[in-house]
């Protein structure tokens, strides 16, 4: 019997929104030299997993799906983004940061980072990655 994938031990995901509005305001009321790289991720997220759902919990915006679960967050900071996959370590060229469980993260600081193909190569491959249920 396969045994069903748990993330984040002892926190529960996030409930879905009715409409992405509430991350379109988070990222409205983020720091302005960020602002473009949210907006970037957030459409390269919305243009390659097509059905997603969207939530946002603890001030981070999630993008899923309803059969994979949770399989990106997205974190803001003073001076960078990080962008989250929950199944990050099933990849075949995994995202360099996190080290524990099943999350692995890249960190983006300039909107030349958020242009990366590896980027896009790892949203690619979270819409067809089991995440965070």
């Amino acid at each position: 019997m396969p045994k069903d994938i748990k993330g984040n031990a002892g926190r529960k995901p996030p409930e879905p929104s009715a409409s992405r509005a509430d991350i379109e305001e988070w990222i409205r009321r983020q720091m302005p030299d960020l602002q473009p790289i949210l907006v970037l991720v957030d459409e390269s997220i919305q243009a390659t997993i097509p059905g997603l759902q969207y939530a946002l919990k603890r001030k981070r915006p999630y993008y899923g799906l309803p059969e994979l679960g949770w399989l990106i967050e997205v974190a803001a900071y003073d001076v960078s983004v990080n962008v989250v996959f929950h199944g990050g370590a099933d990849f075949e060229c995994p995202p360099p940061l996190g080290t524990t469980g099943r999350t692995r993260y890249v960190k983006l600081s300039t909107l030349e980072d958020a242009q990366r193909p590896e980027l896009q190569g790892w949203i690619e491959e979270a819409s067809r990655t089991p995440g965070w249920k």
